[in-house]
């Protein structure tokens, strides 16, 4: 069974729901995160595919896989301009060294 760091329910979800009134990113992020944790690896999806997967339109999917990749909570990369999209899901939280969070970083 996946697990998820606490983060992402007690201040992520908060955060991209409540106020950047992006549920659907919310949903994107968590998806992936899960999926990231099955394969043990980046998730390559198409966009249709996502958005079928978390039951959204195409371009709700997208329009939340960019504001993802601005916030930093994802990364996105391709073999080429028209690949399918490889997704790699960032947790900055852990990210973040000790004199960063010394200094409220």
């Amino acid at each position: 069974m996946p697990s998820l760091d606490l983060y992402v329910t007690d201040v992520l979800m908060r955060d991209l729901v409540g106020h950047d009134h992006r549920p659907v990113g919310f949903l994107v992020y968590l998806w992936l995160a899960i999926e990231q944790q099955r394969r043990d690896g980046a998730v390559q999806i198409s966009y249709q595919e996502l958005a079928e997967c978390i039951g959204v339109s195409k371009s709700s999917a997208q329009s939340a896989v960019s504001w993802l990749v601005r916030r930093r909570l994802l990364a996105v990369s391709k073999q080429n301009a028209t690949a399918t999209p490889r997704y790699t899901v960032l947790r900055p939280w852990r990210d973040r060294s000790p004199q960063r969070i010394g200094r409220g970083g």
